[in-house]
């Protein structure tokens, strides 16, 4: 390996670093505003400047690459005078109202200022005052405190595929803006604040909400998709205040989805908070007992076989768990989690889970898309799709029609005759997989809806076995599942191995053969309610609630722990940031409620619960891994083929759940989209 000294230490590095990350491996801290490892370099601030042997000049490390024998040196006069004099430059014309920003307290400008500036500006002009930009609901601006360190700029174009933002004007005159005074129509336009190394670009939601010093900050993952993104929670007096990415480079690296990060403020909003029972076809307050008791007499006036539960798509696996020992203590097995008809194949877990991991999807060679649209279903996924098409020009087909995704792609059909002819090495796609050293086929639900969905999945699989693609160094098999808790349900075996389209739960529904049917934080099912008893038990007064004739009132994902499964199959842990309001328990404490009111033997803690749910997921290696590889062998299922359109099932993006459906924010974000889709503007 080469070698680099730095301050008269000998350090080896990897061939295409640059001397900036050549000094982060001596462990010199360098200070710098432009530069950002997920971003191109750009070199506007000149803070990182070092002085290198032999340079008349300091040089600007983070564009410098590193080279065999070079000799840095981080801590001479020259190198403080520098820093100093460039420090100088970028508060000329910086505001000083730091009481007032909400940067306070986590400012780049700020620390290194303290660190490396000084006291004094020679400076005696007045300083330049910039107009405030329009960026939408999410971003407030203060442009006059703009460094032009150009990261928001690099990440509208790189990473979100949206170059919507740019600079105008040239030297004191230069200035960021969205050109037209637009919304952004991103659904990662945010990390833009998480980047801004000033407070030019910060949370609208957020603004003047609390210091960071006075926020409880609490490691955990959404369930707003099934990516799993790591975020942390921070809250002030039990209330979540604000959430934020937490850097994992497998799943989301150190980025998140608007509707991730912005959902939280509905929170609080529409929150069940004491149970409620229906009384003259309207739902009144009641109390735990009550509304338990009236339960468990409906309970016991009809036959086992006539009681259902649906599960949710935030329901964590312990809870979920707890839901199915219930069930089976009444001698129930009406258990089901989809909200439509969809086939699966829960047999073995390549069926149901993305076997390429997200992180693989960089190392691919060709994506083909059937049925889906990730952008909307999988936000952070499709921003590494991007990734992997601007790095490497990875060649994306699609069949159906998913629109706009921010990179290019071709479509080949939109009819389920193109998949036959994949299978049947009829295509010229065909012949593009084959080739491929790490193909990656992506197939949606909206695929699996299809009469020939069972036919889709099965041929596809048994067309990568045949053609021995499937291997335990790569799978390019991988479903796009939609809901946080679908995998971890599946591994639970919520519904019983399947290898035929199993959809006795949605026709029992449809043909009103149930009499009670129990939701457990399920407001996606569609159905139209006749005579059956209804009970909700969830946290938000949203579309279960409003058919229900008993409501229980149970904690949102930040109020209690629990175990999240992603699309991957990681298994990862949600923490506890809050607690629930009012009278609202955690799911399981409500089931052992009900099985000791009803004198049964069965009521577990939580310790129980979560050790059950690790010993029952299949090829499970350890929390936050993936599972292991277990390689699959032909299926012969017998399935049907019918030519017909594939059309990708149009997700309300900001609206998929009950928490973001109580959110202001998401509202806002919601009308804008309508807006554009109407008329084309969002001013």
């Amino acid at each position: 390996m080469p070698k680099i000294t730095i301050n008269g230490k000998e350090i080896e590095f990897d061939k295409g670093m640059t001397v900036l990350q050549a000094c982060e491996l001596a462990n010199v801290e360098i200070p710098r505003f432009c530069y950002h490892e997920k971003l191109s370099i750009a070199g506007n601030c000149r803070m990182c400047l070092v002085e290198m042997e032999k340079s008349p000049k300091p040089i600007a490390s983070c564009a410098m690459p590193a080279a065999e024998g070079m000799n840095i040196k981080t801590n001479t006069y020259l190198v403080e005078k520098a820093r100093k004099g460039v420090m100088e430059f970028l508060l000329a014309n910086h505001p000083l109202d730091c009481p007032v920003c909400d940067q306070g307290g986590e400012c780049d400008l700020q620390d290194q200022s303290l660190y490396y500036g000084v006291d004094k500006s020679r400076f005696v002009e007045n300083k330049r005052d910039v107009k405030e930009k329009y960026m939408g609901p999410l971003i407030k601006t203060q442009m006059t405190r703009c460094i032009h360190c150009t990261r928001c700029v690099r990440f509208a174009t790189e990473v979100a595929g949206v170059p919507e933002i740019g600079a105008i004007g040239r030297g004191e005159n230069m200035q960021i803006t969205t050109y037209l005074e637009k919304s952004m129509e991103s659904e990662l336009s945010a990390n833009v604040i998480d980047l801004c190394p000033v407070g030019a670009l910060t949370s609208k939601p957020y603004a003047f909400e609390a210091r960071p010093w006075e926020l409880k900050k609490t490691e955990s993952v959404d369930v707003m998709d099934a990516v799993g993104s790591n975020i942390r929670v921070d809250t002030y007096n039990w209330e979540v205040k604000r959430i934020l990415p937490r850097l994992n480079n497998d799943i989301n690296e150190e980025w998140i989805s608007d509707k991730t990060r912005y959902s939280c403020d509905g929170l609080l909003k529409q929150r069940l908070d004491v149970p409620y029972i229906k009384k003259e076809n309207k739902l009144q307050k009641s109390n735990w007992d009550e509304a338990l008791d009236l339960l468990i007499k409906k309970i016991k006036e009809v036959q086992p076989n006539e009681i259902a539960g649906h599960i949710g798509d935030m329901i964590n696996m312990e809870n979920a768990l707890g839901f199915k020992k219930l069930f089976n203590l009444i001698k129930s097995n009406n258990l089901e989690f989809r909200e439509k008809k969809f086939y699966i194949n829960s047999s073995e877990k390549i069926n149901y889970i993305f076997g390429s991991s997200i992180n693989g999807i960089e190392q691919s060679d060709l994506i083909l898309l059937i049925g889906t649209n990730p952008r909307h279903e999988a936000s952070m996924l499709n921003a590494r799709i991007r990734k992997a098409f601007v790095q490497k020009k990875v060649p994306i087909f699609s069949i159906g029609d998913p629109g706009d995704l921010t990179y290019d792609y071709k479509i080949i059909s939109d009819k389920t005759d193109e998949i036959k002819k994949i299978i049947n090495n009829e295509s010229e796609l065909s012949n593009k997989i084959l080739s491929a050293k790490n193909p990656i086929i992506i197939i949606g639900e909206s695929v699996l809806e299809l009469e020939s969905g069972k036919y889709i999945f099965e041929e596809i699989k048994n067309f990568l076995i045949q053609n021995n693609k499937i291997s335990q160094e790569w799978n390019p098999l991988n479903i796009l599942i939609q809901n946080a808790s679908t995998v971890g349900l599946l591994d639970l075996k919520i519904i019983p191995d399947q290898k035929e389209n199993n959809f006795t739960f949605f026709d029992n529904l449809e043909n009103k053969k149930f009499k009670l049917l129990y939701l457990l934080g399920s407001d996606n099912l569609d159905f139209k309610k006749d005579n059956e008893f209804v009970v909700y038990q969830g946290s938000h007064g949203d579309r279960g609630a409003e058919v229900a004739d008993i409501v229980l009132p149970s904690a949102t994902y930040t109020e209690q722990e629990g175990l999240y499964e992603n699309l991957e199959g990681r298994v990862q842990e949600c923490k506890k940031a809050s607690y629930p309001i009012g009278e609202a328990l955690e799911d399981w404490k409500i089931f052992n409620r009900i099985i000791k009111k009803m004198g049964l033997n069965g009521t577990t803690n939580f310790d129980q619960l979560r050790k059950e749910v690790l010993n029952s997921i299949p090829n499970f290696s350890d929390l936050n891994e993936l599972p292991k590889n277990v390689e699959s062998k032909n299926s012969k299922i017998q399935s049907n083929f019918v030519s017909e359109k594939i059309t990708i099932r149009e997700l309300d993006y900001y609206y998929t759940n009950s928490i973001s459906r109580s959110s202001k924010t998401m509202s806002e974000c919601r009308q804008i989209r309508q807006k554009i889709k109407k008329d084309g503007t969002n001013n």
